[in-house]
């Protein structure tokens, strides 16, 4: 069990027959009154995020997720088409589920699958990835006081702010925590 005050950003855990992942976690104590913790949580199986307001003291059972190796094949019209590394099954990921991750994920990319008593609820990227810029203006040095940035499209379809140095056809380094460019790769 867990107890609702112990929340930290991370934790997975079951409520009302749905699996959550927290988010934020505020605790608030008034004057005489019962002490609660806000919450604001995603659900994991439909992506959906909501804020969920728990009394002090409650308590939660834990959602175990395990993790599993697996490679991402292709896109197919609304679905993500992985592939499990150790038993080759292809794993079918509705778009829905992968609202964020969608932006990091290329042809042939090593992920880890999130899973929850067999069924897959998500995909767990690295802290960073490598993708290539397919569009940007060319930068110009002007007067700038600070580093100054530009818009580039990646491959993805995803769009970054870059230093000004950085050209189409450049492989760079993002966040997926973020989605911030880190550096040149």
């Amino acid at each position: 069990m867990i107890n609702v005050n112990d929340f930290k950003p991370g934790v997975t855990f079951l409520y009302e027959k749905e699996i959550y992942l927290v988010l934020e976690s505020n605790h608030s104590k008034s004057g005489r009154g019962q002490a609660h913790v806000k919450t604001k949580v995603r659900n994991l199986k439909t992506g959906t995020i909501k804020s969920i307001t728990f009394t002090g003291g409650d308590v939660v059972y834990p959602a175990i997720i395990d993790t599993r190796k697996a490679q991402y094949l292709y896109k197919d019209n609304q679905d993500y088409i992985f592939m499990d590394e150790e038993s080759y099954d292809q794993v079918i990921i509705p778009e829905t589920q992968l609202e964020w991750e969608k932006n990091f994920l290329v042809e042939g990319q090593v992920i880890k699958l999130k899973v929850y008593e067999e069924l897959v609820i998500g995909v767990e990227l690295r802290s960073t990835v490598v993708l290539t810029v397919t569009y940007t203006e060319p930068g110009v040095k002007g007067n700038t006081a600070t580093s100054a940035t530009k818009p580039a499209t990646l491959e993805t379809g995803y769009k970054v702010q870059v230093p000004l140095f950085v050209n189409n056809n450049d492989k760079i380094i993002i966040n997926t925590v973020d989605g911030t460019y880190k550096s040149r790769a």
